[in-house]
């Protein structure tokens, strides 16, 4: 057995034995990006968000059978196993290359369908409604006013109808918070707009690069398949011609 053959073998029974592992790590982000995103889903109206996630969770199931027949294939050198192996790996590969272009594709459409929902549903707080829980849980979190900026504020119904104030949510100590624009020193002045954008960019960064590079150990993977594969295929030819 030379040495390619060793190191081709070394790469599959490596890949197969991690691929419980991948499993587990993709299930993570996979459902970390749903769970970000349903945190904020009153702010993301593009439900494509989560498709990155959902081709994060598909792969993840069948990873623990494809590790199966890699490990089985690789040490009998069957080539239907093999065979079958570099399809189902082509299959994710190009899953895992999709989902790396949707997101990128999606990355770059953030802002402008962000502020746009999020106008809408600051516009629409009452102080009560699902969306200004949403609201207040979001300025909360990310230490935010408004979507922009806290003066945004000034040109919502509730800020007309609350004697010119805005929701507690905004201020850095609600126990001493005048909420009033005049005195910004008691609110975070900052907008929440730029803060959820840098959230999402981060976690859907942290996903793509996670999802890049098990789609690198792929490719090496195939590589190593088709080198089995054609050693096997000359030691046929040679005991047929011997």
């Amino acid at each position: 057995m030379n040495c390619g053959i060793i190191a081709s073998k070394t790469v599959l029974l490596f890949i197969s034995l991690i691929f419980w592992a991948v499993a587990a790590g993709l299930s993570y982000v996979g459902a970390y990006m749903i769970q970000s995103y349903s945190n904020f889903h009153d702010f993301l109206q593009d439900k494509r968000a989560l498709i990155p996630a959902g081709i994060v969770i598909t792969v993840a199931v069948v990873m623990f059978v494809i590790g199966l027949i890699g490990c089985i294939a690789t040490i009998q050198e069957s080539k239907c196993g093999l065979g079958c192996f570099l399809i189902v790996i082509l299959v994710i590969f190009v899953a895992e290359v999709a989902a790396v272009v949707c997101g990128f594709l999606y990355s770059r459409r953030i802002k402008g369908s962000l502020e746009q929902s999020m106008s809408l549903t600051f516009s629409k707080y009452d102080g009560s409604s699902a969306e200004s829980h949403a609201v207040d849980a979001l300025q909360t979190q990310f230490h935010c006013c408004g979507v922009k900026n806290y003066t945004d504020w000034s040109n919502t119904t509730w800020y007309s109808k609350n004697n010119q104030t805005v929701p507690e949510s905004c201020c850095k100590n609600v126990t001493s918070c005048p909420k009033t624009l005049n005195q910004p020193d008691f609110l975070n002045t900052q907008g929440c707009e730029p803060r959820l954008e840098k959230a999402i960019q981060d976690v859907l960064s942290y996903g793509l690069l996670v999802i890049l590079g098990i789609a690198i150990i792929k490719f090496i993977g195939m590589i190593s398949i088709c080198v089995i594969m054609c050693r096997s295929n000359r030691n046929d030819y040679e005991q047929f011609y011997a």
